[in-house]
């Protein structure tokens, strides 16, 4: 269900994209469409989104770069983790400035070892459930589990849409580096909307292999505890083969933390060449030419953010955390109108345009909008926050 909006937004990024190659992608296309004020927010929302959240990868990254070397004890403490989550968004942040080509190389050896780990697990998983020789609760995939009509309840729907749109969001990473890419008026919007299908693919077949090898009594078990895919790979793929999914989430967390400051610093970037921010974040580096400023002040303003947060109060992060699906919704719905809005002269010149610029974009802005304004309505009463609590 999280996926039908994505994939119209994508095809919002596509478009957009193809008119103006940009990196500062909502910031730039929706001043155009609809406004300075409005372009403004938006870029404010991507940038807010990847400060708060780049800790919290790195974070993971760290717990499980713990657990691949069997350093069990480390991987429990909380100051370890933190000291270790600072060093690796240092070093992700310093990799940005050195050079987006390196980013890439590097990408490309994380991204197939965690699709590659990810698939084999949940083929052997499923293989196991449907053979027979999984362990006793397992279950056998139902269609009805990926039916957004069979949730009871329309919060712990609007909640789950909520964690799927938190998910899946980044896919748009590719489009910020639109500058810095070969054929850049059409392979970074491409890759944003191959993106998103390869999330719903993996995202769907882990889940069902984790769901039905475990059972639903293993999910309630571990509730947010990411070690659920550690503990099962044990099980699933056996000694050694099971650090591969220790891998896998470790490749993808260190991935996510780079990929997550490349959009904030490029759109920094962009509206301090607009004159939305202060001129000094637009500046690059001589030899490297990449935004030097703006990727060392995001990286900054993360680890500021991260630290006495994860000390003084972790349900703060979690409910921080789970709040930034507002934003993203905020400006995701934001780019789809603003996709139909500058296209509007060219909508009705034939079905593809129809369909592709305007419906698409516009349907999935429509669900997004929906979803950003039923959960600030649900999030109103603290028992439905993530963690139910409040100041």
């Amino acid at each position: 269900a999280s996926f039908v909006p994505m994939f119209f937004v994508a095809t919002a990024f596509y478009y957009l994209n193809r008119a103006d190659q940009d990196c500062g992608t909502t910031f730039s296309w929706v001043t155009r469409a609809m406004g300075p004020y409005l372009g403004w927010i938006g870029g404010w929302a991507i940038c807010v989104t990847g400060i708060l959240v780049v800790g919290s990868l790195a974070d993971v990254a760290a717990r499980y770069t713990y657990l691949f070397f069997g350093l069990d004890g480390l991987a429990g403490s909380k100051l370890a983790i933190t000291l270790f989550a600072v060093l690796i968004i240092a070093a992700t942040t310093a990799l940005c400035v050195i050079g987006t080509e390196i980013s890439a190389r590097i990408q490309d050896v994380m991204i197939i070892a965690q699709i590659g780990a990810l698939l084999l697990f949940a083929v052997v998983a499923l293989y196991r459930v449907y053979g027979g020789t999984a362990p006793e609760g397992s279950l056998i995939p139902e269609l009805s589990w990926f039916s957004p009509f069979a949730v009871d309840t329309p919060s712990a729907l609007i909640a789950g849409l909520l964690i799927g749109v938190f998910i899946y969001w980044g896919w748009e990473s590719s489009v910020n580096l639109t500058e810095e890419t070969s054929n850049s008026e059409t392979a970074p919007g491409l890759a944003a909307v191959a993106s998103t299908v390869i999330l719903l693919v993996t995202y769907l077949s882990v889940a069902a292999a984790v769901v039905g090898f475990g059972g639903v009594g293993t999910a309630e078990k571990f509730a947010d505890d990411d070690a659920i895919l550690s503990t099962l790979a044990t099980g699933v793929l056996g000694s050694p083969w099971d650090k591969l999914i220790v891998l896998a989430v470790l490749t993808s967390a260190l991935a996510s933390t780079q990929t997550t400051i490349l959009p904030a610093s490029r759109t920094v970037l962009s509206m301090a060449r607009a004159g939305a921010m202060p001129a000094a974040l637009g500046a690059t580096h001589p030899r490297f030419l990449t935004p030097h400023v703006s990727t060392i002040v995001v990286g900054a303003l993360a680890t500021v953010w991260y630290v006495p947060l994860n000390f003084l109060s972790e349900n703060f992060l979690f409910d921080t955390l789970s709040a930034l699906s507002l934003m993203i919704a905020f400006y995701y719905a934001l780019t789809g109108f603003a996709c139909a809005i500058y296209y509007r002269h060219e909508l009705f010149k034939s079905v593809k345009n129809f369909l592709f610029i305007g419906l698409a974009p516009v349907l999935g802005a429509l669900l997004l909008a929906y979803l950003f304004f039923r959960s600030i309505v649900d999030l109103a009463d603290p028992g439905a926050s993530y963690t139910g609590g409040s100041f």
